[in-house]
């Protein structure tokens, strides 16, 4: 009987084959081919990083001010401290006094000299060679030493099973005709020129990752990246799923029953705005296809993306299917449940709610009508995409603030909806823009419509940016915008306090807000408030029984109370791009000037100072969208990491944008052209991945 050996430190970080460890990349170099005397170190390298050696004369160990290793060495030019603050037994002896050692690290003065403050340590002889190439330094977890990576990989570029895996197939003339110019080596010799880049490397262009080798490595996985993304978005249009296209109005036939499109049109208190009437025509295109849509709705805050929403809902219900619109918040789908009520019983839709947060008899019962297809339009959270769910004849799925999905849920409602028979539409709605590049890349297989236009009566909403120090007068001028009539939020980024951050907390202010006015009503909502109470405080604020509104960020999305124009967010350095836009978005709803307050702690960051200067300066989500981008990247954007893969590694989407394009003109000729050459490359670059990449 044999025993299962536990997983090494390094198949834990993924690094289980001689390709995996090909492809840990180093995120730095050390420069150990140069070496300085002692008196050269200190003279040229105060606060830089430098290597010389010398002969240990003294190793002690201190207890003044605290427990700490001290050891000195010397050449025939001076001599230089080394501290070490945390130490082992083992560094003793490798120190001990006598030993010749070449020590790497910053060299500052201390208070007994220049020193070294835990240098890299090896002990060596005087004449020992110096290495040819520069020393790569890897992302390493918890307890994987340097010296444990750089071996296997070493080990790695040297198995024959890596030629293999490594092979040059991609076709010379294709990269020639992309590429005529092409400086690039092969992706052999630029994987082991990363790992192993000679002493007179650009270290500026490794570090930065525009050197020739890094842009082989970044073409290659962009290229496997967008093979993925067109192959899910042609297997797609393989699919089969039913073809919604519109059905005449025969409402003036008296027995005729009106369509529940054009009863939408007819009961709506507004027409739609050009943006809108042109998203919709490219919605209701896809609808008439016999291959499953698989759109990206994009608006900003207040365009209107909801009323798309309906029609398209209303036009799978009109050929006898199920809607269903899902939202990341309850907040949020009990918005839509309110709108689609109002807009749609009406004219006999059924409407089934279902969140994680209804009692056990009520979900059973919503589940029931889902399943029997009694219910025609479905709205609620991702208790939607759970096991007890089934839906008897789902026709559209609508996911809102589809980034705040994971890729895995987003890839279950998929496999959920799905049948043996049909595919449904899927429509993805947000009010966060993405940037082209993202787009580009990870929605490549999405179409995309954008409102570009806000519905007429929209006003401007302006920004001001105040210290924390002015809260008093902030107040002053809050009591006279409500002694106007108008109601006004105030955003707190916690509902506890913190020991580290100190914040204001939501509790807190609403106390503070609800003694200083006393002639309003002041309410507070948290994401801890059950549901009900939730709803009852919303409700209030909707009805102007609640003046001023305290609250944590729930409010993000999906609330709507035209007469509410003013917004202060406090501890604004605390919140990000994308969440300050969707919280000032609630304002600006009605006819009066709106007013978003952006209330700050001293001191900011220069990162905190830029966003905010953004922020007052813009309401464009698009240029608000990859200022974010640029700051978070594509991981958090995406909710990738939730799936715990950000999917690119090597790749800056901004910075290699013109790599895109590249990628993707090269994805359709090997699809078109090599579809032999398709499968590996995806093997070698993606694995199991790929599947990802169809969410």
């Amino acid at each position: 009987m044999t025993t299962k050996q536990a997983p090494s430190t390094l198949q834990k970080m993924g690094l289980d084959s001689p390709m995996a460890l090909a492809l840990h990349l180093p995120s730095r170099y050390e420069d150990e081919t140069e070496l300085l005397t002692i008196e050269e170190a200190i003279a040229q390298c105060r606060f830089n990083s430098a290597q010389t050696q010398g002969v240990v004369i003294r190793n002690q160990v201190l207890f003044r001010p605290r427990r700490q290793m001290l050891v000195t060495i010397e050449d025939e030019t001076e001599t230089l401290n080394l501290r070490f603050l945390n130490f082992y037994p083992s560094q003793q002896k490798q120190m001990a006094v006598g030993t010749h050692i070449r020590v790497r690290g910053e060299v500052r003065e201390g208070f007994q000299g220049s020193e070294m403050v835990h240098p890299t340590v090896r002990a060596l002889a005087p004449e020992a060679p110096l290495p040819a190439s520069l020393t790569p330094v890897y992302p390493a977890s918890v307890g994987v030493s340097q010296t444990v990576i750089r071996k296997a990989v070493t080990q790695a570029l040297r198995d024959p099973s890596l030629q293999d895996s490594l092979a040059e197939f991609l076709p010379k003339k294709l990269m020639a005709e992309l590429l005529p110019s092409n400086d690039w080596p092969n992706l052999q010799a630029a994987i082991t020129y990363l790992h192993q880049p000679p002493a007179d490397a650009n270290t500026e262009s490794l570090l930065e990752r525009t050197h020739p080798a890094w842009r082989r490595v970044q073409f290659e996985e962009l290229l496997a990246q967008q093979i993925s993304l067109k192959r899910a978005h042609a297997i797609r249009r393989e699919r089969h799923t039913p073809s919604f296209k519109k059905i005449q109005d025969e409402s003036k036939d008296k027995n005729k029953k009106q369509s529940f499109e054009e009863g939408l049109l007819k009961v709506l208190p507004f027409k739609l705005t050009n943006a809108q009437e042109r998203v919709w025509s490219e919605i209701s295109h896809d609808l008439s296809n016999s291959f499953p849509m698989n759109r990206l709705l994009q608006g900003d805050v207040g365009s209107g993306k909801t009323v798309v929403a309906a029609l398209a809902a209303a036009r799978v219900m009109d050929h006898g299917y199920q809607a269903a619109i899902m939202a990341p918040t309850e907040i949020l789908a009990e918005q839509h449940y309110l709108k689609m009520k109002e807009w749609f019983e009406p004219l006999g839709v059924q409407i089934a709610w279902l969140s994680g947060s209804l009692k056990a008899k009520e979900k059973r019962l919503a589940q029931e009508v889902i399943e029997n297809g009694k219910a025609q339009l479905i709205i609620g959270t991702h208790a939607l995409i759970q096991e007890k769910v089934s839906f008897a004849k789902l026709g559209l799925a609508v996911i809102d603030e589809q980034h705040r999905f994971g890729v895995r849920q987003r890839l279950e409602i998929q496999q959920r909806v799905g049948s043996e028979l049909f595919y449904c539409h899927q429509l993805m709605m947000s009010a966060t823009p993405i940037p082209r590049t993202l787009a580009m890349t990870y929605y490549a297989d999405l179409d995309v419509s954008v409102i570009d236009e806000l519905p007429p009566g929209r006003k401007p909403i302006a920004t001001k940016v105040v210290k924390a120090s002015r809260r008093d007068e902030v107040i002053g001028g809050l009591q006279s915008w409500l002694s106007k009539g108008l109601q006004a939020y105030w955003v707190c980024p916690l509902i506890e306090e913190s020991e580290v951050l100190q914040l204001q907390t939501a509790v807190e202010s609403f106390e503070q807000l609800t003694q200083a006015l006393p002639d309003f009503k002041v309410g507070l909502v948290h994401g801890r408030l059950k549901a009900e109470e939730k709803a009852a405080v919303m409700a209030a604020f909707k009805a102007n029984e609640i003046q001023l509104l305290v609250a944590t960020t729930v409010i993000e999305v999906g609330v709507d109370v035209p007469n509410a124009a003013l917004m202060v967010i406090e501890h604004a350095e605390r919140f990000g791009y994308a969440q300050i836009h969707q919280l000032r978005g609630r304002v600006g709803r009605g006819s009066a000037d709106s007013v978003c307050i952006l209330m700050y702690a001293e001191p900011l960051s220069m990162a905190a100072k830029e966003r905010l200067q953004t922020l007052r300066e813009t309401s464009d989500g698009f240029v608000i969208a990859e200022r974010d981008l640029s700051l978070r990247g594509p991981g958090e954007l995406l909710g990738a990491k939730q799936s715990g893969d950000a999917m690119l590694r090597f790749v800056d989407l901004q910075r290699d944008a013109w790599l895109i394009e590249l990628a993707q003109q090269a994805a359709e000729r090997l699809l078109s052209e090599h579809a032999d050459l398709v499968e590996r490359h995806l093997e070698r670059w993606l694995g199991s991945r790929a599947e990802f990449l169809k969410a």
